[in-house]
């Protein structure tokens, strides 16, 4: 301590103000180098992807694609899931890429509301969220990208079934975790139009396969056994339809029990090309996986807002529109036969 009245040397005093303005002047530059703690909307794309699971290969081929489109616009690629697709399973990830400042995320929401309030801590923090194949209640996102219209969808593999089984019989629906709303809502459309047009149809059961292969494939075999007289299975689950292929293909119900729904080629062709299965629809899960990232750069740009109406361009897919609630139609089903499914790799 320096008391009242004695002197600092003066060399003394020249070096503490030195020190002091040295030390003054380099807390400014560092402040005035660094950058921003949010740099979005500076032209830079942080993009993740949160599927159901890892490991599933439709979101193998929805995240491959949609790594692409992020490459293509300079932005920088990550997928993070949890093993199983449970409702809850997903939100430590959404926790963690919040506190990372990613700029997008795009999830396929296992359930439609236990992920909501991650999802809109991560919109208060200025990330983009959107959903893609299932969606959750709108106001937890910006944007659904949806492959078709659910009409659509439950439409066409009601209309291969009946055609299938000749309109008349025991059909089972299998689909993947209980609570997929996107998933949900097909089996409810299904259902409608099975009442409504086909009234010699009679829906026996719906069982769950969880998006696991063998689930799947037991929970199959126990419907087989369980009803007899079954004539024909509906999966709208890619793993279901294709565990059911490898059931029939070597049962003695192969050609007996009419199997369809959506699935992949490559994982069907199998199935397909022995007579297993005869039809089944399905889009390109991989433009889907590009039309979300597209979309994530527009709402990150500012090109878009997320209101009915507003346009953006999605690279090799070309222009989009939002519609109502916030939702981007990818496109109708495509239909898969022995005449076509060579025609497509994914």
């Amino acid at each position: 301590m320096v008391r009242i009245g004695m002197m600092i040397p003066r060399r003394q005093a020249v070096t503490t103000v030195v020190i002091a303005v040295a030390v003054a002047v380099a807390a400014t530059a560092c402040s005035a180098d660094s950058p921003p703690t949010d740099d979005r909307g500076s032209g830079h794309y942080s993009i993740a992807f949160v599927p159901k699971n890892l490991g599933n290969p439709y979101f193998v081929a929805s995240a491959t694609d949609g790594k692409a489109a992020v490459e293509e616009f300079g932005g920088e690629f990550q997928e993070v899931a949890p093993s199983q697709p449970t409702p809850t399973g997903q939100v430590p990830f959404l926790n963690t890429l919040m506190q990372q400042g990613v700029d997008g995320i795009a999830m396929a929401a296992v359930d439609p509301k236990a992920p909501c309030d991650a999802m809109n801590q991560a919109r208060r923090t200025g990330t983009k969220v959107v959903t893609f194949d299932s969606d959750t209640d709108p106001t937890c996102r910006d944007l659904f990208i949806n492959s078709a219209t659910a009409e659509g969808i439950a439409k066409a593999q009601v209309d291969i079934i009946s055609e299938q089984i000749g309109g008349a019989g025991e059909v089972a629906i299998i689909s993947g975790a209980p609570n997929a709303p996107t998933q949900n809502k097909w089996i409810d459309l299904m259902k409608k139009d099975i009442a409504a047009n086909h009234p010699g149809i009679e829906v026996v059961d719906v069982v769950y396969g969880n998006d696991d292969d063998q689930q799947a494939y037991d929970k199959i075999a126990g419907l087989v056994t369980k009803y007899p007289a079954l004539k024909g299975i509906i999966a709208p689950d890619t793993v279901a339809i294709a565990a059911g292929g490898r059931y029939l293909q070597k049962s003695e119900h192969k050609g007996k029990i009419a199997l369809t729904g959506l699935g992949l080629p490559n994982q069907m062709k199998p199935y397909v090309m022995d007579g297993t299965v005869t039809k089944f629809a399905l889009w390109n899960p991989g433009d889907l996986g590009y039309l979300a990232a597209h979309a994530l750069k527009a709402l990150i740009d500012g090109t878009i807002t997320g209101k009915q109406g507003d346009k953006f361009q999605a690279g090799k897919l070309g222009e989009y529109e939002v519609g109502q609630d916030g939702m981007v139609l990818l496109g109708q089903p495509t239909l898969f036969t022995k005449d076509n499914i060579g025609d497509f790799n994914f």
